[in-house]
């Protein structure tokens, strides 16, 4: 008898945890509610993927960039990230220091060119009129520069060579 109480207590959990038993419903009552229809349970199976967006470029120029100014950005070291799918997708690791807390990264990607170069160009910007402390802001980044068809590429980070890959 002792045993019997836990024993129901588990089953309850079991049961209150399982899949629901939702009721079906034949085509002929679909029929005669109109409205089953335009519920989003009433064809649950998605018979098309949606569409992609296209990926964010946390580092692309923006329209705004007219109104401030270049700056530097102090690379002291970048690499090649490639990850292993198929295809590769291919990122530029890089580490350094920013000016100044207020200025930003931008990163400028060439398509590659018939020498399969991709030419990075990473650079700062900051607002003119903005007070800011003078100190160097360090910074970590991952640049995705996506995939690419079967091919050799070279990468080139502000005038140098990052590296080489194969996709």
């Amino acid at each position: 008898m002792k045993y019997l109480l836990p024993l129901v207590l588990v089953a309850a959990v079991l049961a209150a945890c399982g899949p629901s038993s939702a009721s079906t419903t034949s085509p002929d009552s679909a029929a005669t509610n109109p409205n089953q229809l335009d519920s989003p349970t009433a064809n649950p199976i998605v018979t098309e993927n949606p569409p992609e967006e296209p990926p964010v470029m946390p580092y692309a120029p923006r329209p705004g960039d007219a109104k401030l100014t270049r700056g530097n950005v102090f690379i002291e070291e970048n690499g090649l990230v490639i990850r292993e799918s198929y295809p590769p997708q291919i990122a530029l690791g890089i580490s350094g220091n920013l000016p100044t807390p207020c200025h930003e990264i931008r990163a400028e990607i060439s398509a590659p060119d018939v020498e399969n170069k991709i030419n990075v160009d990473v650079y700062s910007v900051v607002d003119p009129n903005m007070i800011c402390t003078q100190v160097l802001k360090p910074f970590m980044e991952n640049i995705e520069l996506g995939t690419f068809p079967t091919g050799h590429y070279s990468v080139w980070l502000n005038g140098e060579m990052v590296g080489e890959f194969d996709s």
